[in-house]
Formats: C-alpha cells, structure tokens, sequence
C-alpha cells in the first residue's frame, strides 16, 4: 500500500475511532456524573443524546459541506470542532453545560465521520480499498466493544472527565496530520438543501425532546403535546420535502425500493433496542448491582465485544447464504438475547444467568453491520451509493437517540432509582419493549425481496434514440 494511503488510513482510522467511541464511552459514567453534577434521568438521557442527535442529524450535512467546500478542510474544521467541544464537556461546571457541550461534539464528528471513507477511498488503489475498509472496519469495532470498558476504566481510576479529556491529545494530533497528508478534493455542482436540514433537525429535536420529558411534565402537559405535535408536522415536511425537492439531502424516491426501505427500518430497529437497552443495563449493574465502573465495564464485553469474533464471519455467511437472512438471523439473536435479559431480571441476578443474553446479544449485533451494509449499497444503483450510506448511517444514529429516549421514558414510568427492585421495575419492561423493536426489525428484514434487481439510472433521450438507430456507415 502506498504510504499516501497508509497515512490516510492512519488518520481517517483515529478520527473514526474517536466519533464511534463517543457512542458509547460515556455510559459506564452515567451514574458517577449523576452523582457529581446533580440532574434527574431526562439529565442522563440528554448527555447521550444530545451527541447521537446531533451527530444523526448532520451527518448527511456534513458530507455535502465536504463535497462542496473541500473535503480535507472541512475534515480539519470537524476535528478542530470535536477536540475543543471535548474540552468543553471535561471542563463542564453543571449537567447543563455538558450537554451542550456534548451536543457540539456530534456537530464535529457529524463533519467529521462521513469524509473519513470519502477521503480513504480518494488515497488507495482501488485493487487495495478492501482491505483498507477491513481495517477501518474493525478499528470502528473496537471503539464501540471499548466504549463502555474504557469509559468505566477512566471514570473509576481517574475521573469521568478523562472520558473526555482522552480526544483531546489525539485531536490535537490529527489536525495538523490531516492538513500535511491527506489531498483536498470536492465533488462538482455539491450544494446544501438547508430546508430539508432545517425540517429534520427541528422535528426530530420536537420529538425525543417530548419523549424525554413526557414523565417529568406528564404527556398531556402543554410543553410535551406541543414539542411532539410540531415534531411530527416537522417530520412530515421533511417526506414532502424529499419528494418533491429536485435535489433533498434524502430524496424518497429512495425507499420506493422494497430491499433500502426495509434494510434502514430494520437498522433504526435494531439500534432503538440495542443502544436504549445497553443505557439501562450499563446503569443497572452499578446502580443495583453495586459494581464499580471498570466491572460494570468488563461485564458489558461479552455484549459489546462480540462484534469483534463475528463481524468477520458475517460477510462469509452473505456470500454463503444471501445478506437478508444474515440479518433476520442477527436480529432474531438480538432480540433473543433482550427478551433473556427480562426473563431473568431481579435486584440479586447473578453474572452467570445475565451471560447467555449479553453473547447472544454480541453475536447478533456483530452479524448484522457488515450484511446490512451490502444489502444498502446493492439496493441503490452506484449513483446513488454514497447518498444512500449517509441516509443509511443517519437513520441507526436516529434508531439510537429514540430508543434511549423511548425505553428511559418506559423505564421512569414504571421504575427509578429509588433502590435496587424500583430499578428492576422500570428495567423489565424497557428491555421487553427493546426486544419487541429489534424483533420488528427482523420482520422488516424478512420482507426485503431475495434478489433485489436494481434498476439503472434512466438513459438521456438522445443516447436511446442513438442505441435504437444507430449511424450507418
């Protein structure tokens, strides 16, 4: 491999690995911060979401600035953005103030994540870009199956603000890296589609700003029916919006395809259950269980580490057996393995009756990224490719962000942090509802037609009358 595309893995791979550990890093120091900085659940949720939102919501944005204005300088612009909003949240006097903190973290890293392929794939052969998205692949991986472990690592020996601090040497790295040795490139005729950003931002803020606060003021209170109403209407502007719009940031004519529409169903699915579930149940063996972070930490690997011993054997069994059933089986296991975690729920369970749910939850979260992802990229035709991930990545951001509002809300109405049963209270039924959104996950995936045959981009006027008469000689 060229040492061009050696250093644009080198710097695309940090740079990857700090946005997908942020996902997930801070959940082991939920209840050290609570402690700390004061603040109710809606607190804990916002410090979660407040980054998956916001990263969701402009990852898409992001791309389209890079394409427009220059995909290196926008690239420095993100990692400039994340490494002091890091220093931010590390520095952070009250829970208010690391959330929005935590917020401007994911408008960097939803500038930075979506150029970091553009960029890698600009700097390798095409004969070596397997391997290079093999690498960055598992890189991703590893900062997702570390997330919980790192984060309760540095919460229980240092701080919790060294779960931030951490981005900070390394921003500061990258930066001057990125500027020296990766190549400027941009895309012709990019532009924005600020309306399409503004609906989407706007109602799906409406919308997990009212799940989240719909127990603290009730769901009838004005403040939540108006925040759901006008996130909704927004919602709906936005699906106008892509239909009619020449050029939307996500044009719907997209889901018309039976394989993308029911591929990204099952992704927001499989992510509404998954990342509202490893919220509660990181909590849930500190709070209840009495764990310290770092064990709280360990215990979660068998769930979030996974995806390191199956994600390689995914791609083989698609190639085997077809990526739709790799998927159905993958989130049948997810949902197998949440429905476990209720069954067996109480204030004193025991590690060894929790283990068969978190391996067979790691085991259907590390089969399903890989098919899912060939399953997007072979539902669209190769114009549409790069659209279609974005829309794609956006969407399981989204899954995300609902589901920890979604299942925190069940989990308050029923449950809190009063004492150790008053948890399980909540906890059962958030974790029965996870695994009834991963298993609609897995019908929307059996639904995907067998063989999807994509339709070519329709041929010029005068191309086709050229191929039906052609000039005689």
């Amino acid at each position: 491999m060229p040492p061009k595309a050696v250093w644009a893995l080198i710097v695309t791979g940090a740079a990857g690995f700090m946005a997908a550990l942020d996902n997930l890093v801070v959940t082991t120091a939920l209840p050290v911060i609570r402690k700390d900085l004061g603040g109710g659940l809606e607190d804990l949720e916002w410090t979660v979401n407040a980054y998956t939102l916001t990263f969701a919501v402009l990852l898409m944005t992001g791309a389209a600035l890079g394409d427009r204005f220059g995909r290196r300088k926008l690239f420095v612009t993100g990692l400039a953005i994340f490494t002091a909003a890091s220093a931010a949240a590390a520095l952070a006097p009250g829970v208010e103030a690391l959330i929005a903190a935590r917020a401007v973290q994911g408008v960097g890293a939803a500038i930075t994540m979506p150029l970091t392929l553009t960029l890698l794939t600009a700097a390798v052969p095409a004969d070596r870009r397997g391997v290079a998205y093999g690498i960055k692949g598992a890189v991703d991986g590893l900062a997702v199956a570390g997330g919980p472990l790192i984060g309760g690592t540095l919460t229980e020996h240092l701080s919790w603000q060294w779960i931030f601090w951490l981005n900070v040497p390394l921003g500061l790295a990258l930066i001057p890296l990125a500027r020296l040795r990766l190549d400027e490139s941009r895309a012709e005729n990019a532009r924005m589609d600020l309306p399409g950003t503004l609906l989407v931002s706007g109602g799906l803020f409406g919308i997990v700003y009212g799940l989240i606060n719909a127990n603290a003021h009730g769901w009838t209170s004005p403040r939540v029916l108006t925040a759901l109403i006008a996130g909704s209407a927004l919602i709906g502007g936005f699906v106008h919006h892509g239909f009619r719009n020449k050029r939307p940031m996500l044009p719907m004519r997209l889901f018309r395809n039976r394989a993308f529409a029911g591929v990204n169903a099952a992704s927001v699915c499989m992510f509404l259950g998954m990342f509202g579930s490893i919220f509660l149940l990181s909590q849930f063996l500190q709070n209840a269980l009495g764990y310290s972070p770092t064990e709280a930490g360990l215990r979660m690997l068998p769930w979030t580490a996974m995806p390191v011993i199956a994600a390689p054997l995914s791609g083989y069994l698609a190639d085997r057996v077809g990526g739709r059933r790799v998927v159905v089986t993958a989130l049948a296991l997810q949902a197998l393995g949440l429905a476990h975690f209720a069954l067996v729920m109480s204030p004193d369970v025991s590690y060894a009756a929790q283990l068969p749910g978190l391996i067979v939850s790691g085991i259907g979260m590390g089969l399903f990224f890989a098919p899912a992802a060939k399953l997007v990229m072979s539902s669209v035709p190769p114009a549409d490719q790069g659209m279609a991930s974005g829309a794609n990545n956006a969407l399981r951001e989204v899954g995300g962000a609902l589901g920890i509002a979604v299942l925190a809300s069940l989990f308050s109405a029923r449950g809190g942090y009063g004492s150790p049963q008053r948890y399980v209270d909540g906890l059962v039924p958030a974790l029965w509802a996870g695994a009834a959104a991963v298993a609609c996950g897995a019908v929307a995936a059996a639904l995907i037609p067998a063989r999807n045959a994509v339709r070519p981009a329709p041929a010029p006027a005068a191309a086709r009358r050229a191929h039906a008469h052609p000039p005689t000689r």
